[in-house]
């Protein structure tokens, strides 16, 4: 299993949409995935049509057991989705309480690897969708991850929220064995704005080794897809969005070809 994480500290920049995407588009190849809603407004949990509010059960009970994961536990959580070849590990709101219900509890970091652990033999990708906040949950999705997708809004505020992802992973990365690998990828553009124009130019002049070459336009498609409860690529396959997201996907696994050969 390889396992991606797409997270910012930012809200609103594209994270669950693209971990869909992606999700979406590795499953039309063919691929067993799990994708995993840390976040607490349970954004993907809802999209595929499932309720984070009234949920029994979630990727919550995960955390329950001071850092230790039951076994069988990851594998009884997964719900179905609108890809028979996408499972979901599905948030809820009792994920908001865990950061006040976690300090002076050790162990916690490593909750979602240990799950995902068990799960190695079922798929071939995870994708967690992480919360917009440096916490726990955030913590979780870093240390559980092999590659980062950092979606980033086309205006200037989104690249102050960048500046504290990064920051945030130059402190994780002082704690793992290898820096974990990370691409910029540049969201909701809009060429005919000058915000949109003049955030790209500044991602790519202050990030050239990290940003992804191109970007996601905007596309009304996208939100069409969510209201149906289905991915990008089941909605429409040939929209703007879907094949700038087909061009990331090539350029992550082109990625992970050269980090699995070095």
């Amino acid at each position: 299993m390889r396992v991606w994480a797409v997270a910012n500290q930012k809200g609103g920049v594209g994270k669950t949409t693209s971990s869909i995407a992606l999700a979406g588009l590795l499953a039309e190849a063919g691929k067993r995935v799990v994708v995993v809603d840390l976040d607490p407004h349970g954004s993907m949990t809802s999209y595929f049509g499932h309720n984070p509010d009234t949920l029994e059960h979630s990727a919550y009970d995960l955390f329950l057991h001071k850092g230790v994961v039951p076994e069988g536990l990851p594998g009884q959580l997964l719900l179905p989705t609108s890809d028979r070849r996408i499972s979901l590990m599905p948030s809820s709101t009792a994920l908001a309480v865990l950061e006040r219900q976690s300090p002076g509890q050790s162990g916690l970091g490593l909750v979602i690897a240990k799950s995902l652990a068990q799960l190695w033999q079922d798929f071939d990708y995870a994708i967690i969708d992480s919360p917009p906040l440096l916490g726990v949950l955030m913590v979780n999705a870093l240390a559980a991850s092999q590659q980062l997708v950092i979606p980033v809004q086309t205006e200037f505020l989104a690249v102050k929220g960048l500046e504290r992802m990064v920051n945030t992973l130059a402190m994780i990365n002082r704690s793992r064995k290898v820096a974990l690998p990370y691409t910029i990828v540049p969201t909701l553009f809009d060429r005919r704005t000058q915000a949109s124009m003049g955030t790209l130019k500044v991602l790519r002049d202050s990030y050239p080794e990290h940003i992804w070459k191109a970007y996601v336009p905007i596309d009304t498609r996208l939100r069409d897809a969510s209201r149906a409860g289905v991915t990008p690529s089941q909605f429409d396959n040939k929209s703007r969005a879907v094949l700038a997201y087909r061009a990331l996907l090539k350029d992550l696994l082109s990625q992970q070809l050269v980090a699995q050969v070095a």
